[in-house]
């Protein structure tokens, strides 16, 4: 008969959990210590009991550390302020539906916090129209029997010359004509799918002077077709001919390209005076294009392009009004989605949108680029046009990567050096793991943030409030479900 001793030896101890030591044992659970976020200034007495994980602290929150649990903040301009980053430039790459746009929106919100006036600068399908409404915010609605805008106006920029004089009205002045030409010069080269020659810029810029002098208002198309085809003698002498019949020869294709501005697939959005100038005080600015996807790529394209430079020029005029100190100084958040589809309609367009961008840091504007893949780069017209599209990347201090696959990561890695580890980690959210209706996608609301040669930041963004309506971008699929 087994003794009292060896019946307790023969009992299963609990398991193999706790400390082993005098006044200590087994134990079936060990709660986890407690843990605080706090700064070093108020938790330094407690060393070594602290430990940092090293994520930034200012800007935006937007989720937490994937490991650690620590907040992470994002904010273009604020991580420029801080010295975390060299320029204001952030790129978002990521497969559709992984919540690229969630996260943008979380910035939208954040900037408009913080005095930051976030501009969408096309929204295509709309994502962003909602919020801004919901912030309190400009919508403008560019379309065929809704609003227009006229590539010529120069707007704010224009009132911001005026209020000049000397040398700083004349060098404002160069400024509009220079927008003007640039940005008449892109969409002809759109309509024709081919470049404008060397003589026809002449011509159209001859234009341009002559009607800035003779209108007391901002031109418009129609006014620069129009005083081609009347072609006075200033525009015969810049095409160097002699004869009527000669200028019109020589005139002929343009003529007809910007005749297919107003009156072909372009016609009745960019052709007459703005309906709706844009707000220099309002908290927030979209501007919605949706309405033209139906009309096609071109369409689509072309209000892009104007609304980059509508609002390009209207940051300028809010910066020039504030060296005049006749406005208060402002900070910008532009936000370029659908990055691919403004690039890709023609040959020299990626020229026209770095000249636009290039030199954002000075205006204290912070942008944001969005698109699906750096493949997509690949589909513009020429090489030149790719090595262009792919410095806008280059350009970004922060990279914001969503879930994509090993193949798109190998190509980020030439720009932005990636870890073995932070590859696996970005691949393993591209895809779901299971076919079961409903799943959540592995990827959704996870973000790698990476600048420069920096360990990149694993974060988790997890919606809050009324985010969860605001940001959501199904409810047109669901709604015929």
């Amino acid at each position: 008969m087994p003794t009292v001793e060896t019946q307790a030896m023969s009992e299963p101890l609990g398991p193999p959990w706790g400390w082993r030591g005098p006044d200590a044992g087994r134990a079936a659970h060990v709660e986890p210590a407690p843990e605080f976020q706090a700064t070093t200034s108020q938790v330094c007495g407690l060393y070594p009991f602290t430990a940092g994980s090293g994520t930034p602290t200012v800007g935006t929150p937007v989720g937490r550390h994937q490991l650690w649990g620590e907040v992470v903040c994002l904010d273009p301009l604020a991580w420029l302020r801080a010295g975390l980053v060299t320029n204001p430039g952030m790129f978002v790459l990521g497969q559709p539906g992984t919540g690229k746009s969630t996260l943008v929106k979380r910035l939208v919100t954040g900037a408009v916090a913080t005095g930051t006036t976030p501009i969408v600068l096309g929204d295509t399908k709309p994502d962003y129209t909602r919020l801004v409404d919901y912030l309190g915010g400009q919508v403008i609605r560019v379309g065929r029997g809704v609003d227009r805008i006229n590539p010529l106006d120069a707007g704010p920029l224009d009132e911001a010359r005026r209020r000049l004089a000397g040398a700083d009205a004349d060098a404002l002045w160069w400024e509009i004509r220079s927008r003007r030409l640039s940005l008449l010069l892109a969409l002809a080269t759109l309509v024709r799918e081919a470049r404008i020659t060397n003589a026809e810029e002449v011509v159209l810029g001859r234009a341009i002077d002559l009607l800035d002098d003779r209108l007391d208002h901002e031109p418009t198309i129609p006014d620069v077709l129009h005083i081609l085809e009347q072609g006075p003698d200033e525009l015969r002498s810049a095409t160097r001919t002699d004869t009527s019949g000669s200028y019109r020869a020589q005139t002929r294709d343009l003529v007809f390209t910007l005749d297919l501005l107003i009156s072909g697939s372009l016609a009745g959005v960019f052709d007459a005076a703005t309906t709706r100038p844009l707000d220099l005080n309002a908290p927030a600015i979209s501007v919605d294009i949706s309405r033209v996807r139906a009309a096609g790529d071109k369409l689509l394209t072309a209000a892009m392009l104007c609304t980059w430079a509508y609002a390009f020029g209207m940051v300028d005029a809010a910066t020039a009004l504030a060296d005049l100190h006749a406005a208060p100084r402002r900070s910008y958040l532009g936000v370029m989605d659908e990055l691919w589809r403004a690039l890709r309609g023609a040959p020299g367009l990626v020229e026209h949108a770095d000249a636009l961008t290039r030199l954002n840091r000075a205006k204290g504007m912070a942008s944001i680029m969005i698109t699906h893949s750096l493949a997509d780069l690949d589909a513009l017209a020429t090489e030149e046009d790719r090595a262009k599209a792919k410095g806008f990347a280059d350009r970004s201090a922060i990279t914001v990567l969503a879930g994509l696959p090993p193949r798109e990561l190998a190509r980020i890695h030439e720009i932005t050096p990636l870890t073995g580890p932070e590859q696996q980690l970005v691949t393993s959210w591209s895809a779901p793991d299971s076919w079961q209706p409903g799943a959540r996608h592995p990827g959704r609301g996870k973000y790698l943030i990476k600048t420069g040669e920096r360990l990149g930041i694993p974060v988790e963004l997890s919606l809050v409030g009324p985010e969860a309506d605001l940001y959501d971008t199904d409810q047109a699929i669901r709604a015929t479900a």
